[in-house]
């Protein structure tokens, strides 16, 4: 039960004054359905209002002027404006102007002779001033309405700013003061105000470091936000651990594999396996994540694993986000094992009939070993004999629900989280906090680095003409677009019409897949691809993950400025994956920006996948860094990660120790954070979860 004292906030946002049925739906899109969802809305910027006399008008800036009506200027055309000329009695004249629907009830209600308080953007124009549409035109005696200095709220069609500004301050009315759940001497440390003190420094700013992302009151609102996290994530990884699961032995089958390996395991490959290997004797079920740069040899890791849990008579279950990746994996992983009398079979939702039926029943009575697949891994028909070890590749993709469905098919099952996408290390425990970590930082001898250079758009026909070299004497390349199709938003060249373009010169030897097809047609063009029977593949983002084409040995990435670091290098880490020399081109369109130019810079200087996480998010600053939304970063609504990213480590240190001292979060200040996480829906099993 949700404590009562929140009631107030958890109430929907259809209690809030002027939040009827057709505002509704408005409100939720920009905030949420609660009003606790208005209370989190952050205004983004200010707007200073002080009066101001005529004579220190400056262009581009608002000015707050104590005026009198001097006359109207009708339209003289449906499609002119309505001005109205007003002045100060000394300095000169200013005009308001006024574009469509508003007629002569402008004239009612601001009479020539009227005295009036008219505050907006003022803009030179035909060496007059003009203040187009003004933000508050109100009688003198309203001056008061009009405030110093304005918080400015998100907006939506149909929803002005100073609607939600109202809303927002209402939702502050109805915040009740909660009990201190932060450590005092923490607090005091920081100098950081109370929780419903830092809420009024958001929404009644006297000053813009009460709304700045580094400011006291927005660094207080986002540690709470981001404690209530941590604390999440450390119950759920407590939970887990507290499960008993099979002891697993390393075995003679991994010493096999290792042995037919062409190449000796790297450092970093070895001491991942051997904290895998750690969690899966300890009697308790394993919760790790391996992370590792594109091509560092994850799956092999996971492939000697894998053969540990065989070894002892159990099952194990790899997942991929994609059917691309599945197979992939597939491919890899089944030869090894096959070669050592294990059966692996292949799952996607592309099994019909009696295959999926046979197959089915070969994990059911374990005659089959490994399962390796798509989401279909987890449906509700598919039965294992003994499951002990689930692997799931690229693990963002897959909800929390999706995961524990897998895991749920045996009893104290080991997790094993892979990922590729580069996540700067001050930001890995907001994604990962319930995981233990291994990293893979070391490339396996082989491969051979990418020559990376940017190339401006005009050069684009000579890219073509090498391109056209290249492939008569044998390469195979990637061209990545950012759309499939024609934009009229986005000036940015589509996979179909450049696919179109480079058959006119290169014919059937270029082939297209994006999203929007169908597996089997991804498929096909894929295994051409991989073949080596299609030598040119012009594709969206689709290929980032799970496309292993050792031939392929040149990349070309259109409009790479409009990528984000971390994707620019997963899709450079598709080639260089054979002995040849392979080149990766950044087509942009000139001029770059500073920002833009500095990134490009780091992925030819560097092909290490974490320092240039790192550095993107040294570039980045606040915001959005790395396209993080699309990695698995949770959407917190006060903390921003990049921004407050020192605080994270913090929060982690600090829930771990509340949970030390109180697990079940009973005593006096657990009772407290249990508010806290209720506040913010951070419970384990939660929405936020």
């Amino acid at each position: 039960m949700r404590p009562e004292i929140l009631f107030p906030l958890f109430a929907p946002i259809s209690t809030l004054k002027g939040v009827g049925p057709k505002v509704a739906p408005l409100v939720e899109k920009l905030a949420g359905p609660l009003v606790r969802d208005v209370l989190f809305l952050k205004p983004h910027s200010l707007v200073h209002r002080k009066p101001s006399s005529f004579l220190s008008l400056v262009d581009g800036e608002v000015a707050t002027l104590s005026v009198v009506v001097n006359d109207h200027q009708r339209p003289r055309a449906a499609n002119q404006p309505w001005r109205i000329r007003v002045v100060d009695g000394e300095s000169g004249f200013v005009t308001i102007t006024f574009f469509k629907g508003h007629g002569p009830h402008l004239e009612r209600q601001h009479p020539v002779g009227a005295k009036r308080i008219v505050s907006g953007k003022v803009e030179r124009f035909n060496d007059s001033w003009n203040i187009v549409h003004p933000d508050y035109f109100v009688d003198i005696a309203r001056a008061d309405e009009v405030p110093e200095l304005e918080a400015i709220y998100p907006a939506t069609a149909g929803l002005p700013a100073r609607t939600v500004r109202k809303l927002a301050h209402e939702a502050l009315e109805r915040a009740p003061d909660l009990a201190e759940w932060q450590d005092p001497a923490w607090l005091a440390r920081e100098r950081w105000p109370g929780w419903r003190e830092a809420l009024e420094h958001l929404h009644n700013p006297r000053d813009d470091a009460d709304i700045a992302l580094l400011g006291p009151a927005r660094r207080r609102l986002a540690f709470d936000e981001l404690l209530a996290h941590q604390l999440a994530l450390a119950q759920r990884k407590a939970a887990r651990k507290a499960e008993a699961a099979p002891a697993i032995l390393a075995g003679p089958m991994a010493d096999r594999l290792e042995a037919a390996l062409p190449w000796k395991l790297t450092g970093a490959q070895i001491r991942a396996l051997s904290e895998i290997r750690g969690d899966l004797q300890a009697g308790e079920r394993m919760s790790r994540l391996l992370q590792g740069d594109v091509g560092s040899g994850k799956t092999v890791v996971c492939t000697l694993a894998i053969a540990d849990v065989l070894d002892a008579g159990r099952q194990a279950a790899l997942m991929a986000p994609t059917e691309i990746l599945a197979r992939q994996h597939f491919e890899t992983i089944a030869p090894m094992l096959e070669a050592q009398g294990v059966r692996v079979v292949l799952l996607t939702g592309r099994d019909k009939g009696g295959v999926r039926a046979e197959k089915l029943m070969a994990l059911m009575d374990g005659t089959a070993g490994v399962a390796v697949g798509t989401h279909a891994l987890f449906q509700d028909e598919v039965k294992f004999r003994g499951l002990s070890l689930a692997v799931i590749d690229e693990q963002h993709r897959f909800g929390v629900n999706e995961r524990k469905r897998l895991t749920d098919k045996g009893d104290g099952v080991h997790l094993l989280a892979m990922s590729a996408t580069p996540i700067p290390r001050t930001l890995e425990l907001t994604v990962f906090g319930d995981l233990d970590v291994s990293r893979i930082d070391e490339k396996p001898p082989g491969r051979t680095p990418v020559a990376t250079a940017a190339v401006p758009s005009p050069r684009l026909p000579q890219v073509i003409d090498r391109l056209k070299k290249a492939v008569a004497e044998g390469a195979q390349a990637f061209w990545i677009c950012p759309l499939v199709a024609e934009s009229d938003e986005l000036d940015v060249m589509a996979a179909e019409t450049r696919a179109a373009e480079l058959r006119l010169t290169m014919g059937s030897q270029v082939g297209l897949v994006h999203g929007q097809m169908s597996g089997a047609e991804k498929d096909e063009v894929m295994a051409a691809f991989a073949e080596g029977r299609l030598p040119v593949l012009v594709a969206t983002t689709v290929v980032e993950v799970g496309v292993n084409v050792p031939n392929a040995t040149i990349m070309v990435i259109e409009h790479a400025d409009r990528f984000g670091l971390a994707q620019l290098h997963q899709l450079r880490g598709r080639v260089g994956r054979g002995r040849r020399e392979s080149a990766c081109l950044l087509i942009y369109d000139p001029p770059l920006g500073d920002i833009a130019e500095q990134r490009l810079d780091i992925l030819r200087k560097t092909d290490d996948g974490f320092e240039i996480a790192e550095k993107d998010l040294e570039l980045r600053g606040g915001g959005d860094p790395l396209g993080l939304k699309q990695s698995g970063f949770p959407a917190y609504r006060l903390a921003d990660p990049a921004a407050h990213r020192e605080l994270i480590a913090v929060a982690a240190d600090d829930a771990r120790l509340i949970l030390a001292r109180d697990p079940t979060l009973t005593g006096e200040r657990g009772q407290k954070v249990r508010l806290l996480q209720e506040l913010f829906d951070w419970r384990p099993g939660a929405q936020g979860d």
